[in-house]
């Protein structure tokens, strides 16, 4: 026969607990959508902006990192080739004294009266004694040569191996700032992933849009853009038909580049050679503080650092390798903080 009981009814206390952990589990649930929205494709394109300009900062470490290591491998390798000559002229000094006292020793194994007295040729004799005296002064001199190149070869040695010291010093530096660079470029693409296709297509093309826009202002007037020195025209000439090449950190051409490596290549086109970084290049030429006495080919600064270089392109533009996604174009010289311009 059936049973017709009535299902156990759960107790208050446990439908009490029920509750409560349903709720919390809304609330925390709605909390966590709350703190963590999805940002927006502005919000990500700051974001970004802001990782690419902290990497262009790295970057421009890394190159002096890369600049001190290069002064450095050549400065060993010179002071270790002129320990190896000094090395090979020390031996030969050594072997030139090794035969003098050769010669001595076998001449000089007898008491020189009783040598003459014994000799059927005194006269003879008495050349080859003058002859051996010469060759004791010969042989003072070398060992004092020797002693003074011994004491030079210990100098190099020790300077060799400071630099060696310091070289090493420099490439840890370098390994650190490349790290840097990469993980800032890491999370910048970590963030570009985080946006829907449709919102990095839409990024891109405000990207070549912005390189139309710019290129026609820059170009639209150019009775406007006053040259600058020959030289610096010849740069600028050279940044011109680099136009559209992609930035890369650490890059200096032909066919990318980072900001300085940029500004560095031109002129080496133009037979001027310019430090590699911008810090070093703020700190050559002729200082021009205001926007207004700029020139056609004159070097901008920007940041408090300077840590960003381009050519000033004329009305109000600047020729430059951006960062980080970008290719070489014109901007606004304003989309930057200016600090001031070199003229070369």
């Amino acid at each position: 026969m059936a049973s017709h009981r009535r299902p156990k009814q759960p107790g208050r206390t446990r439908v009490t607990v029920l509750t409560a952990t349903a709720a919390a589990a809304v609330a925390l649930t709605s909390q966590t959508a709350q703190a963590d929205p999805k940002p927006s494709k502005t919000e990500v394109k700051a974001k970004v902006d802001k990782l690419y300009e902290e990497a262009e900062k790295a970057t421009e470490k890394f190159n002096g990192a890369k600049e001190r290591q290069d002064k450095l491998q050549k400065q060993v390798d010179t002071l270790q080739d002129q320990v190896a000559r000094g090395q090979d002229g020390l031996n030969d000094l050594r072997d030139k004294l090794g035969s003098v006292a050769s010669a001595q020793y076998r001449s000089g194994g007898m008491d020189p009266s009783l040598q003459l007295f014994l000799s059927s040729d005194p006269d003879t004799f008495l050349d080859r004694a003058s002859a051996l005296d010469h060759l004791g002064d010969k042989q003072q001199e070398a060992i004092a040569e020797i002693q003074n190149k011994q004491r030079a070869l210990a100098q190099q040695r020790k300077e060799a191996q400071g630099k060696l010291t310091d070289l090493a010093d420099t490439r840890k530096e370098l390994g650190a700032k490349k790290r840097e660079v990469q993980t800032k470029l890491a999370d910048a693409q970590k963030l570009l992933n985080s946006l829907s296709v449709q919102e990095r297509k839409a990024l891109k093309a405000e990207e070549k849009r912005a390189d139309r826009t710019n290129q026609r202002a820059a170009l639209s007037d150019p009775s406007e853009a006053k040259p600058a020195t020959g030289r610096a025209t010849s740069a600028y000439a050279a940044a011109q038909s680099k136009l559209g090449q992609p930035y890369v950190y650490g890059a200096s051409g032909p066919n990318s580049f980072d900001c300085s490596g940029l500004t560095s290549w031109a002129f080496a086109q133009a037979n001027v050679s310019i430090p590699r970084t911008s810090q070093a290049q703020a700190n050559i030429g002729q200082r021009i503080n205001s926007q207004s006495d700029l020139r056609q080919g004159d070097l901008v600064f920007f940041y408090d650092d300077l840590h960003h270089v381009g050519f000033y392109a004329g009305n109000g533009q600047v020729l430059h390798a951006p960062r980080t996604g970008a290719n070489v174009r014109y901007e606004p010289i304003s989309n930057m903080p200016y600090m001031f311009g070199v003229r070369v």
